[in-house]
């Protein structure tokens, strides 16, 4: 096991944070840093980062922190279920509503989050990112698939997979989510149709079993 005695704490890095505050508790705009990057979606004047708050005393708790409480434990919500573009007796990729070409969750069946994935669990998860993105990357509309793993809300693994829109250079990078809350929205057509395709070809490549509306 690593010696974790030399490592900084939570305390010392939110001081180290608050030390470079000014009176009102803001950090500056790191103008040279992601609001400087031509992808960045706003405009800088005016633009304020919000005061920081104090150090919580614990990571706050998430959904299904306790699997006995985690929604994998019931059947899958019927508008849940009607949205899984792929499964397998182990996964499960369930497409999102969102305003990108595509967007989906993948799900592992039973609990258990990225950090307690089992070996052939991850290894397989491994081969999924790959196959996914790929199929992905094939649509006309896509010009990469992006992969977001955050954890923050529930304590069910769910990797994110994103379709970032082709050619469309300010789309590119980490702020890509900054602009899909402001675009139109994809009609659901068109949402499924490429679900589908995704879907597919992940049958084609590991098997498994595409979308009841495809």
């Amino acid at each position: 096991m690593s010696d974790t005695h030399q490592l900084e704490t939570a305390e010392e890095f939110h001081a180290r944070v608050a030390a470079a505050t000014d009176d009102e508790g803001r950090l500056p705009v790191a103008v040279e840093a992601m609001p400087g990057w031509d992808i960045f979606p706003f405009e800088l004047e005016g633009l304020l980062i919000k005061p920081l708050e104090p150090l919580l005393d614990a990571e706050p708790p998430r959904e299904g922190e306790d699997p006995a409480d985690c929604s994998c434990q019931s059947p899958m919500p019927a508008e849940r279920a009607a949205r899984v573009a792929w499964s397998n007796e182990r996964w499960a990729l369930v497409a999102l509503d969102m305003k990108l070409p595509v967007s989906f969750i993948l799900r592992p069946v039973e609990h258990f989050d990225i950090a307690d994935l089992p070996d052939d669990l991850a290894a397989e998860l491994g081969v999924l990112m790959v196959r996914i993105a790929a199929a992905v990357e094939e649509l006309p509309s896509v010009g990469r698939c992006h992969i977001g793993r955050y954890g923050d809300g529930g304590a069910h693994a769910h990797p994110f997979f994103f379709g970032r829109p082709a050619r469309m250079p300010q789309l590119r990078g980490s702020c890509l989510l900054d602009w899909e809350e402001n675009l139109p929205p994809v009609p659901p057509e068109v949402l499924r149709a490429n679900a589908a395709y995704v879907a597919g070809r992940l049958v084609e490549r590991v098997g498994g079993s595409g979308p009841a509306w495809g």
